[in-house]
């Protein structure tokens, strides 16, 4: 198993195509892609055969970004995915954080620990300046993870999003982290600059 990063609770690893049933689950709970596809699961054909591949991809073209399956240390259990990637015209050292977990998963802190180490990882090891994140205006646990994760409110868009989705008309929202700004959070919160503790 190929270990990207270690939280307390989490272990975030590379997917392998032994991953497909957990990607299946993950993305047929109308729940958890209430904000994505407006409810609408992902099948497995489009899995296995466009998501896997993709994600697979980025392990060849991109030292330190890509996306990460997202076990619990403790039981193994496959909890969802976090991603961190190059978005396709972005400034240099800019990279867009995101997330998705089991329903299970939900209200356990989960996404705010997995967001902060890849922020960790993404500003020490990779150089990156700032961090992004994207989300339904009206996705309002995403949007408390991103803000317990540093990430600040920097943009609002009055679009509604490509699916049709309730709370969807208030458009979308991106928040982002400077690398100065999180160095200041970092050293607030008791933490040395190379980023153990």
């Amino acid at each position: 198993m190929h270990v990207f990063l270690e939280t307390p609770r989490l272990v975030l690893r590379r997917f392998t195509r032994a991953d497909a049933d957990n990607l299946v689950s993950l993305n047929a709970d109308p729940d958890v892609m209430r904000f994505i596809t407006g409810g609408v699961p992902i099948g497995r054909g489009e899995i296995e055969e466009e998501l896997l591949p993709a994600f697979l991809g980025y392990y060849e073209r991109f030292d330190g970004y890509g996306f990460w399956a997202a076990m619990e240390k403790r039981t193994g259990e496959f909890l969802g995915c976090f991603y961190l990637t190059p978005q396709e015209g972005s400034a240099p050292g800019e990279a867009e954080l995101g997330f998705r977990l089991r329903k299970s998963a939900w209200g356990k802190g989960y996404a705010t620990e997995g967001s902060r180490a890849l922020i960790r990882s993404g500003f020490t090891e990779f150089g990156l300046r700032r961090v992004v994140a994207d989300t339904m205006a009206g996705n309002l646990a995403s949007r408390r993870v991103l803000e317990k994760a540093g990430l600040r409110l920097v943009r609002t868009s009055g679009q509604p999003g490509a699916y049709p989705v309730e709370g969807g008309e208030s458009g979308d929202v991106e928040y982002a982290l400077r690398k100065a700004d999180w160095e200041r959070q970092d050293q607030a919160a008791g933490h040395n600059p190379i980023g153990q503790g």
